[in-house]
């Protein structure tokens, strides 16, 4: 059980879940993009719900969680190594054949209000990093959702 934080005082990497499971670690990194620039946004809030709702890997998910995750990854950006800690718990809780997957997502959150700011795109080069994902095909999944997420 996990000891309640002090009033007063911001919860620490230690008040956090131990694991995260491979859905719940996908909504991590794309509810983390969309905090990475300190706003999140209606329209990648929209994007995220559409993504757990219709994606077949979030088939079975309990929708409950993403508050959960969500207070979670707030509560680790608030710490000094709270990065740190996010990548931990994605990478110990996502299967590597989803580390992809897990690029993809986040790069659709971030192009889905038509604005990629500088913050978005620092997160997303660590999330490459983080996840090893090969450039080239870093190249193609951003340019994919460059594409799907277009306006007139």
């Amino acid at each position: 059980m996990r000891r309640k934080a002090p009033l007063g005082r911001k919860p620490a990497v230690a008040d956090t879940p131990l694991s995260l499971n491979p859905q719940d670690a996908l909504v991590a990194i794309m509810v983390a993009v969309s905090a990475s620039d300190e706003t999140v946004r209606t329209k990648e809030l929209l994007t995220i719900q559409q993504i757990v709702n219709d994606l077949p890997v979030f088939d079975g998910y309990d929708q409950e969680r993403l508050t959960a995750v969500s207070i979670t990854v707030f509560r680790l950006f608030d710490d000094e190594n709270g990065l740190d800690a996010l990548f931990k718990l994605v990478k110990d809780g996502l299967p590597e054949r989803l580390f992809e997957t897990a690029y993809a997502l986040a790069c659709d959150v971030a192009a889905s209000d038509g604005l990629l700011r500088d913050t978005e795109l620092e997160f997303l080069a660590e999330v490459r990093y983080q996840l090893d994902i090969d450039r080239l095909h870093a190249a193609a999944i951003e340019r994919g959702a460059r594409a799907r997420h277009m306006r007139l």
